[in-house]
């Protein structure tokens, strides 16, 4: 065997092509060699700007004696999330019941010559440090353990099974208002977002309560919401000097981030920025709308393709936020800068400054902080382009278009659009660089935007579009039996059970999508079908479904005669 990583054209993937691991890609043929040679398999998880999956990488996928140990006792296999995110979501899932605590990245699982998990992890050091064991003393005490107990290890699969399976309940109807309560109860009244660190956005749940507020107009609903916006546009997790908003900060304050910059988020930050906007108009929040914007314009497209690639790396020249933070002696000289910025001579992370915003700053300050910056090397950007996140800033930008109508934005979306047709949807709907691989939020998304196209522009071409689709997404990925869409087609499943995913993630989940884009077209059947299955999990999973308290609310407004949009509701 050797390392075949160079054949596949994930950015992630390819920065593991020269690793003396004898990497193999998720197939069948890979999947068979396990079997065959009845080996345990090696599945290492990431994406490449995760700042983590560098460190093991350097540590041990680097080192010769690490991977002599891999490649004698695993079938090692290298999976970019954003590629595969149904292994992804399965793989995560199955680390959440084994350790009880939440995943994260760089995953690494054990898996079975059938490939079902028996055990995982996520970053393990090269030495023992921090309460971790060594790579390599996992990787001999999963070899012992398998050698030991393989029949014993095979037979857990059907166990693992049902624990991973989702439970639902026979309830067809709840008032969310005591869901949002509990919403409220949890979030940080003094910083925004939720309670305690590290601090990530999620912006569903904020879009959420929007539309609770749009629908009651009940303040408590909005108030956290402009909170949030505050913090992200003036804190240590925006990039002050370009626009952009960071992944999350490991502290409470949203002033230390984790500095890769992730399309999905960016996208997300305008689109409720946007939101609040139409609500309550606000210049500071419009600044930080069209400086984002730009950036994205500017820095995330993909020269090859014109689509928006996928994420900026969290370091550059191996160093986390070298191009980032500044040293006290760059700043110094610039005049008025401290009337602007926490400025300190000690700085406020590890000796160096992120800038942490007192009053909004003047575009000479700005362009001083920029010409310090572009000398620097850039963080490596991931051109990868993905089918839903392209689609969703189609709706970003008819968004764009309600708060600024007279900037261009519905006809850049309906050209943009069009790039996306041409690439994804000429013979068949696929995610991202397989033709053969889509997901049930691509289509989710997919609809959503022609859906947003066909209300701005009138054009009934777009809502054509969205109910072939729609109809196709039903036969793809429609579960008849559990009453729920999967993350992947039915027909293509290379995984040890079904992936069925109800939760929120770095995107509001699927299946809610796929219930507002129902009630939306018409298909009140479906709608119905699927309002009273999620309505079966939300009683479970209440605490990860946000997205679809909201859709199910939706649904029942569509559903009782009420004129309704997506951000509100109206008799």
């Amino acid at each position: 065997m050797k390392n075949i990583l160079s054949e596949d054209p994930s950015p992630y993937l390819q920065q593991h092509k020269n690793n003396p691991v004898h990497w193999q890609t998720w197939n069948e043929v890979s999947l068979n060699q396990a079997r065959t040679q009845k080996k345990p398999i090696l599945l290492s998880i990431g994406y490449s700007s995760c700042h983590w999956c560098h460190v093991m990488a350097y540590e041990s996928f680097e080192d010769q004696s690490t991977a002599d140990l891999m490649n004698k006792f695993f079938i090692n296999i290298k999976v970019d999330r954003e590629e595969r995110p149904d292994l992804d979501f399965v793989f995560q899932s199955s680390f959440q019941l084994f350790n009880q605590s939440g995943g994260g990245w760089p995953l690494t699982m054990f898996l079975d010559e059938n490939g079902v998990p028996f055990m995982g992890g996520t970053y393990f050091p090269k030495e023992e440090k921090h309460g971790l064991p060594s790579f390599k003393t996992i990787l001999l005490k999963v070899h012992e353990a398998y050698v030991e107990q393989r029949i014993k290890i095979i037979e857990q699969k059907n166990l693992i099974t049902k624990n991973l399976e989702l439970k639902k309940t026979n309830v067809i109807g709840q008032e969310p208002e005591p869901l949002l309560d509990k919403i409220l109860d949890n979030l940080d009244d003094k910083n925004g977002g939720y309670k305690g660190a590290p601090k990530f956005p999620t912006f569903y749940v904020f879009e959420t309560l929007i539309y609770f507020y749009n629908k009651t107009k009940n303040k408590k609903y909005l108030k956290p919401v402009e909170l949030i916006l505050k913090k992200l546009c003036s804190k240590g997790i925006y990039d002050h000097v370009e626009g952009g908003i960071s992944r999350y900060t490991v502290d409470e304050n949203w002033l230390i981030p984790h500095f890769e910059k992730m399309l999905y988020d960016n996208i997300q930050f305008i689109l409720l920025l946007t939101k609040f906007i139409k609500i309550k108009s606000n210049d500071y929040f419009l600044k930080k709308v069209n400086q984002t914007t730009n950036f994205l314009r500017t820095n995330f497209i993909s020269k090859d393709t014109n689509l928006l690639g996928s994420a900026f790396d969290a370091d550059s020249e191996g160093v986390e936020g070298k191009y980032y933070v500044y040293n006290y002696d760059e700043l110094k000289n610039v005049k008025d800068i401290k009337y602007f910025f926490d400025i300190r001579p000690e700085g406020n992370w590890e000796g160096k400054i992120i800038l942490d915003e007192l009053k909004e700053p003047n575009k000479e300050i700005i362009k001083q902080l920029f010409e310090i910056r572009e000398k620097r090397k850039k963080p490596f950007f991931d051109k990868k382009n993905q089918l839903d996140l392209n689609c969703l800033w189609v709706s970003s930008l008819v968004s764009l278009n309600s708060i600024l109508p007279n900037n261009g934005f519905l006809k850049e979306a309906e050209n943009f659009y069009e790039k996306i047709e041409k690439k994804f949807c000429i013979k068949n709907i696929f995610h991202s660089f397989s033709e053969d691989i889509s997901f049930i939020e691509d289509y989710a998304y997919l609809i959503q935007c022609l859906l947003d196209l066909s209300d701005a522009t009138m054009n009934t071409k777009y809502r054509l579009l969205a109910k072939n689709y729609c109809n196709e997404a039903i036969r793809k990925f429609y579960d008849i039996d559990n009453k729920i869409f999967q993350k992947n087609e039915k027909n293509k499943n290379d995984i040890f059970m079904k992936p069925i995913d109800i939760g929120d993630n770095i995107l509001p989940n699927a299946n809610s999508i796929m219930l507002i884009n129902f009630s939306r077209l018409g298909f009140n059947k479906e709608a119905k079908e699927l309002s009273i299955s999620l309505n079966g999990y939300l009683n479970v999973y209440k605490n990860f479904m946000i997205s679809s308290i909201k859709a199910i609310d939706f649904y029942k407004e569509i559903s009782a005669g009420k004129n309704c949009n997506t951000e509100g509701c109206t008799i």
